[in-house]
């Protein structure tokens, strides 16, 4: 029977199993640990502990993992609509459900997890100006989990809507303490930056190579594909190093990857000390989001303890 007072709670086969509401989320999240639980599951991912594959879509999207020998479980949504959200998790081997979280502030945040630990894998140590594209929630998870892994002195944000970046600015200084300056153009919020966030719906190129300072660390969080990505093959091509949070998912894209997925490594390798990342302060890098299955379980389980 399903309790319903703040802390909602079940019962399964005698056991209890906790239900989080998105404010029991929030109140639960906190970015070190996420960043953490994100940069825990990246190396198991690249170790084969973490079993992974692409999302499957119908009229739900489904990602689903297992940490082999402790849990398995999915998340899965409505993305034509935007609909509820729901991530599910069993222990292993008794295959009891053991927590349900719902709403989408888990795998906003997870992803903005996934981003802070590139960031931390990626950036210089001394980076300190983060530049961002976008001001939706993507754009606000990122900034959110990259202050917990570099002391953000400085951060810029453009978006086409002015409201909207000033909204986000707002939140910014807000609730990070961070100074924010809205800027009028893409190129405003890229030059000169230690990191650079891209957070968009475009279809169309939104950002140029040549605006990229020598030693920048680029994050990519929208569109990717063939025909219909917000960053072009110029900015691959001044990349010194390239990465994705799961090389399988960016195989799988469809239609195809705007870069070979061949020549993009995997960043849970870089964590690892298995690949090469940044060797010089002066290198490009670049990080392609994709959305490694898993990880929303997996932060869901650090979440309840049971990791």
């Amino acid at each position: 029977m399903l309790d319903t007072g703040k802390s909602l709670t079940s019962r399964v086969h005698n056991v209890a199993m906790m239900i989080l509401d998105d404010a029991e989320v929030l109140a639960k999240l906190n970015a070190p640990e996420a960043v953490s639980a994100m940069r825990d599951a990246l190396v198991a991912f690249h170790r084969g502990q973490l079993v992974a594959p692409p999302r499957a879509e119908a009229v739900l999207t489904f990602t689903a993992g297992r940490l082999v020998g402790h849990w398995y479980g999915f998340r899965s949504y409505a993305r034509h609509v935007g609909g509820d959200q729901i991530v599910a998790l069993h222990t292993e081997p008794d295959g009891r459900l053991a927590a349900l979280a719902t709403g989408p502030s888990l795998g906003a945040y997870r992803t903005g997890a996934l981003g802070g630990a590139a960031v931390d894998a990626l950036a210089r140590a001394d980076a300190a100006t983060l530049g961002v594209i976008g001001s939706g929630q993507q754009a606000w998870t990122q900034v959110w989990a990259i202050h917990a892994v570099r002391p953000l002195s400085d951060v810029v944000v453009y978006s086409p809507t002015y409201e909207h970046r000033v909204n986000f600015s707002d939140r910014v200084y807000r609730e990070l303490g961070v100074p924010i300056t809205s800027v009028d153009s893409p190129v405003e919020a890229v030059r000169g930056r230690d990191i650079v966030v891209v957070a968009t719906s475009s279809r169309t190129p939104v950002i140029q190579a040549s605006w990229i300072s020598p030693g920048t660390a680029v994050t990519t969080l929208g569109p990717k594909q063939r025909g219909a990505a917000e960053f072009g093959p110029d900015l691959a091509g001044a990349a010194d190093v390239i990465v994705t949070d799961s090389p399988p998912q960016l195989a799988a894209l469809d239609p195809p990857a705007l870069l070979d997925p061949a020549a993009v490594g995997s960043l849970g390798a870089v964590i690892a000390g298995d690949a090469p990342g940044r060797t010089g302060p002066e290198q490009v890098t670049l990080y392609e989001s994709v959305g490694l299955a898993g990880t929303e379980p997996y932060l869901l389980a650090r979440l309840m303890g049971l990791t």
